[in-house]
């Protein structure tokens, strides 16, 4: 029984590799990076979303999350490593953070593909 494991974990191995594609990955890991989606506040595609609305000192108010789908990955990658304005941080790998600015410029990415 031992053997028959043995012969079949690299097809198990090989099968789990490739379970999901890097675009399916990407959009998971934005509808919930750590407990609460960048959907919430950034909306579906990350172009910014009103949260709430609110009065302050008889003042009417609003809090949105920013639109984040035309910064450049530098910006992304930092506004992804502290925490503002009710941004939470996330604790994100590289690997993650390139996978959601993946998610938000796949259509980029696209154009670029189909252009070649």
């Amino acid at each position: 029984m031992k053997y028959i494991l043995f012969l079949c974990a690299p097809f198990f191995l090989y099968a789990t590799s490739s379970f999901i594609t890097q675009a399916e990955y990407s959009a998971q890991l934005y509808k919930n990076p750590r407990g609460i989606g960048c959907q919430k506040c950034h909306g579906d595609n990350g172009e910014g979303k009103l949260i709430a609305k609110y009065k302050h000192k008889g003042v009417e108010k609003s809090f949105r999350g920013p639109k984040i789908d035309s910064i450049n990955y530098q910006e992304f990658y930092r506004v992804l490593s502290r925490r503002k304005n009710g941004m939470p941080r996330y604790f994100l790998t590289d690997k993650e953070v390139q996978a959601l600015y993946l998610h938000l410029h796949k259509d980029d990415v696209k154009e670029k593909i189909d252009a070649k």
